[in-house]
């Protein structure tokens, strides 16, 4: 087997100051105490209105390399096992079906992390890594398959990837699983007419109760990205049609026993753990012409290129000269970003474009969101904060943008797409399910929602696309298949 070239080139930026926040309180929420306290709450009410992006090309660098930039990341209980937390992290925005003969394999000479943070400190405690192979069984075709593909061993898939997956905790790096293969990108019905058998072909269980998946997907997020043209137009006469509606992103998902999570292994006594996800490539590319190959090939120490925890914050909290910088910083060195967060640049142009009059600052609201977790010290009941784990240090618990799941909340049996704002504990910002409407939950976050007197226009704010253009799937990886041309 011969393998393919890869190309790719990342740029390190200095990380700023250690400096850490100061941590403040806030008033109390009366909706969100009620949420977890079972008092009981309403739905929000949504009317049209502008909403955000999440990370898909949103930082200079990451746009110029697609193959490592994150999209999306989630952390939920897994809706059919309540002892199990599901991980999804994407890769590649906007995957056009049609995008042949290549069409969209995972870099070689990357590395694509998810990490866990379980006591607080702003450092992973828990990284698993997926790194990838590639093979042509035949270079002398431009075929990705050279006839029809019914299994991922089909002699007839020219173009074949497998990961190997590793845990790393305590500097020590224990191999799960090697030689995985990979759910192929979906070229069409004639090559691939039983796709959803190649996707089930991809879902491995591995021992002490975990199952990966890496693969091809339907892009699970859902929005009007025409929000960049002047937050909608500036009069909102661009509104409701999911701009990302036909397009694939490619995924990798793993399902883990909470106990092998939580701190001391323990998720009844330490139930909140923080997760991100990050990409890094080595440090140096070259290009060298002359064998003829073209082939590309990296040197030097490996250099995280990009980062998502929380969605939305890189896009329209960070500015485009820091974008570069936080996706290369990790939350130990957040301190650097706090007064984007304080005061966002989002509600400042709300106010101008729409009159809707921006909060007070700093906005401590969004701090307990994004960097601290909810707790009854910031927004007035326990939900998201390390300081609920009993084993954990509280002097080493640090503010950090990180998105935060109490593994402890149950799976709904409806869930509600607001998530904690509308009434359903178990949902955004409290990790992020698939189902989640982000967008309309964080554009009332910045515009108010956790404060409280908010008014009501806040309440009503979203951008029409309420949902997933296809259904998610009932079983592990949940990601609604691939879109075909």
């Amino acid at each position: 087997m011969i393998e393919p070239d890869s190309t790719g080139e990342a740029r390190r930026p200095r990380a700023g100051s250690r400096t850490r926040p100061a941590r403040r309180g806030i008033a109390g929420i009366a909706g969100i105490a009620a949420v977890t306290l079972g008092v009981g709450s309403a739905l929000v009410a949504l009317s049209p209105a502008a909403s955000m992006a999440s990370s898909h090309r949103e930082a200079p660098l990451v746009a110029a390399d697609p193959a490592i930039d994150n999209t999306d990341t989630y952390a939920f209980v897994s809706p059919d096992d309540k002892n199990s937390v599901t991980l999804v992290a994407n890769w590649i925005p906007f995957e056009d079906p049609n995008g042949g003969p290549n069409f969209y394999p995972f870099a070689n000479d990357a590395q694509y992390d998810i990490n866990i943070d379980n006591d607080g400190d702003a450092k992973p405690d828990i990284t698993y890594r997926w790194t990838f192979s590639s093979a042509y069984k035949n270079p002398n075709t431009f075929l990705y398959n050279t006839g029809v593909v019914t299994s991922l061993d089909d002699p007839d898939l020219n173009f074949t990837q497998t990961y190997r997956l590793e845990v790393v905790s305590k500097g020590t790096s224990t191999v799960l699983a090697d030689k995985v293969p990979v759910a192929p990108s979906n070229v069409g019905k004639t090559s691939m007419p039983n796709y959803a058998a190649l996707r089930n072909q991809a879902v491995k269980p591995l021992s002490g109760g975990l199952t990966t998946f890496a693969g091809q997907a339907d892009d699970p997020f859902f929005l009007d990205l025409h929000v960049f043209d002047l937050l909608y137009g500036g009069n909102l006469s661009e509104i409701g049609k999911d701009t990302l509606a036909g397009y694939n992103v490619n995924s990798i998902a793993l399902k883990v026993p909470a106990s092998l999570l939580a701190l001391k292994g323990d998720a009844g006594r330490n139930p909140v753990v923080g997760v991100w996800s990050t990409t890094q490539r080595r440090s140096t590319t070259m290009v060298s012409p002359t064998n003829g190959s073209g082939r590309a090939m990296g040197f030097g120490q490996w250099s995280q290129v990009s980062r998502l925890g929380s969605p939305l914050v890189n896009e329209v909290i960070i500015p485009v000269g820091k974008k570069d910088r936080f996706n290369a910083s990790t939350p130990s060195r957040d301190a650097q970003f706090l007064n984007y967060v304080t005061d966002p640049e989002l509600a400042r142009l709300f106010q101008t474009f729409y009159k809707i009059p921006a909060p007070k600052t700093p906005r401590n609201d969004l701090v307990a969101v994004f960097l601290t977790g909810i707790s009854k010290g910031n927004l007035g009941v326990d939900l998201t904060s390390p300081t609920l784990n009993k084993d954990a240090d509280p002097k080493d618990i640090a503010p950090s943008e990180e998105l935060r799941l109490n593994m402890s909340v149950p799976p709904t049996a409806s869930p509600n797409r607001l998530g904690v704002v509308g009434g359903d504990a178990a949902g955004f910002p409290n990790g992020r399910r698939l189902t989640d409407d982000v967008v309309d939950v964080e554009l009332q976050a910045v515009e108010g929602v956790l404060l409280p007197g908010t008014p009501d226009a806040v309440k009503g704010l979203g951008d029409a696309v309420n949902a997933n253009n296809i259904p998610f799937l009932g079983t592990f990886p949940y990601l609604a298949l691939p879109n075909s041309r």
